[in-house]
């Protein structure tokens, strides 16, 4: 797998309706969806929850592609969880060889968790392509706010993963220029048993943490010379506000969640 195929982090800006969306309500809706993923039982509510997926997407105007693209990195973890519910559940045995097993329950287990990995993934990308940065750290920062009672550190908390998100594309790029540097210097990373492609990785992560520290302290200077002192005294120059499409979609995402618990109760 290519470093340029890791899609998170990155936003895709457009204007569709999910673009449009106040952050707090695609964070709230990314929370309650979460939730009722985890609630889903049997094919009926997996079903409404990708056919709500599904719909969003076509309506973000992302391309398909580019969702297929950020979840290749987690494909190994997906195939995995897969074969431990496929080959470890009890049940009717359909198929047997040794002390391995393939069960009818099993089947079924290894699918809707595969499915829910999937869309787990798939909204929380969702989350991130239609969301710059900026906002997204804003929003949850609003949202947040009330645990400034109890002196959390809110402000603190959404800078760092503003500057995480930001940061993401910029290490893999540079990720791919050192790989390429190295391959040009007549380093070989694709040959040699597991332990020999380990230590392959050395002459990677050295320039790497070193160009990260490096980024960082820039950072940290840069932000001190235009006076960063927290959240004490800033003004935010968005000022965020919940409009009529934002009140309907949080409806919608509790009604989904309502359904999602309706259809467990009744075993669907």
């Amino acid at each position: 797998m290519a470093l340029k195929d890791i899609t998170l982090g990155q936003y895709f800006p457009g204007n569709s309706l999910i673009h449009r969306l106040d952050p707090r309500t695609k964070i709230l809706f990314t929370l309650l969806y979460i939730v009722a993923i985890f609630l889903c039982k049997w094919v009926v509510s997996y079903g409404l929850t990708l056919a709500v997926l599904l719909v969003l997407i076509a309506i973000s105007r992302v391309k398909a592609k580019v969702f297929l693209k950020g979840m290749k990195p987690v494909v190994f973890i997906v195939v995995f969880t897969a074969i431990l519910n496929l080959f470890y559940t009890s049940g009717n045995v359909l198929w047997s060889l040794g002390f391995l097993k393939i069960t009818e329950e099993g089947l079924w287990k290894a699918a809707f968790m595969v499915l829910r990995i999937l869309m787990l993934i798939a909204c929380t990308l969702l989350l991130t392509y239609t969301t710059s940065p900026i906002l997204l750290t804003d929003g949850l920062e609003k949202l947040l706010r009330p645990l400034k009672k109890v002196n959390f550190p809110v402000h603190e908390l959404a800078m760092m993963m503003s500057i995480a998100l930001r940061f993401i594309p910029t290490l893999i790029q540079e990720t791919d220029k050192i790989i390429s540097a190295q391959k040009a210097r007549g380093a070989d990373f694709d040959s040699g048993n597991l332990m020999q492609k380990a230590k392959a990785l050395i002459p990677i992560l050295i320039p790497l943490f070193i160009s990260s520290f490096r980024r960082a302290e820039e950072l940290a200077i840069a932000m001190e010379c235009r006076c960063y002192h927290g959240d004490e005294g800033r003004t935010s120059l968005r000022q965020l506000t919940m409009k009529g499409r934002d009140v309907g979609f949080l409806i919608f995402s509790a009604a989904l969640c309502g359904a999602v618990i309706a259809l467990r109760v009744y075993g669907l």
